[in-house]
């Protein structure tokens, strides 16, 4: 069965070059080519491929998962390879958002560089089955790992916003204003949530010396608890507190 591709490659000089040996196998017919997620999407919605190899790096507003996020959004589980050459947490971390779950694959492309080699992936997540290349796998659950440890894993997303903000130095009235409130005590209320959470509210009882360590705590992008003498500690490996060197 000859399948239409879409290929989503940002690189001008690969692009083509990736098109000709995808149809070269023979399994393949590449029915559009294009270089940033949102053509991708603007393409789907005309005429819709049976699958797609989607870069993750892409331009734009969206990279390759949250462009696929946008697509199968509109064709629920249509097949999609990501292939990637970047090792950065924020697309591991944009693929454990985006709730996918079958008609994919994701790999490293140093570990997939023929087309013989992606065409049965392709082949395979059409037929809606998945496969996470191993060394991805790795990196994505050292993501989830580091996000659950995380400090903002302990605060819901407005609560968040304002740490942020704090952490920038900025006023509640200047985060009041920023985030629309009208009443400057809703940031107090929350900057209270936000102590509880982190356990401030036990260490010290002075509104300005919580404040600062909340700051240090989104800077540092981890929890930190300060002892009676104001030495802060953090978790080792095993789950017991360390003197910690800011």
């Amino acid at each position: 069965m000859m399948l239409n591709l879409l290929l989503v490659e940002d690189n001008e000089k690969l692009r083509p070059a990736l098109g000709a040996g995808l149809e070269g196998t023979g399994a393949v017919r590449v029915v559009y080519a294009c270089g940033t997620g949102e053509e991708a999407l603007t393409y789907c919605l005309t005429q819709p491929p049976d699958a797609i190899l989607m870069d993750v790096q892409l331009p734009g507003g969206m990279n390759g998962i949250e462009s696929a996020v946008a697509i199968r959004r509109e064709f629920p589980r249509l097949p999609v390879v990501f292939y990637s050459i970047q090792d950065d947490d924020a697309y591991y971390r944009a693929f454990r958002g985006s709730g996918i779950l079958s008609h994919y694959a994701y790999v490293r492309k140093s570990n997939y560089l023929l087309p013989q080699m992606i065409v049965p992936l392709l082949r395979d997540a059409v037929a809606g089955r998945s496969f996470i290349d191993p060394e991805i796998e790795s990196r994505v659950q050292e993501v989830r790992r580091k996000d659950e440890q995380s400090p903002m894993a302990l605060l819901e997303p407005n609560e968040q916003a304002v740490a942020h903000m704090l952490a920038q130095g900025m006023s509640n009235e200047q985060i009041a204003a920023s985030l629309g409130f009208r009443d400057k005590r809703s940031i107090s209320r929350t900057n209270g949530q936000i102590y509880t959470a982190w356990g401030l509210n036990e260490s010290t009882t002075d509104e300005k010396v919580a404040r600062t360590r909340a700051a240090i705590i989104v800077r540092e992008g981890r929890l930190i608890m300060w002892d009676e003498q104001g030495r802060p500690h953090v978790l080792d490996a095993r789950g017991d507190w360390m003197p910690y060197e800011l």
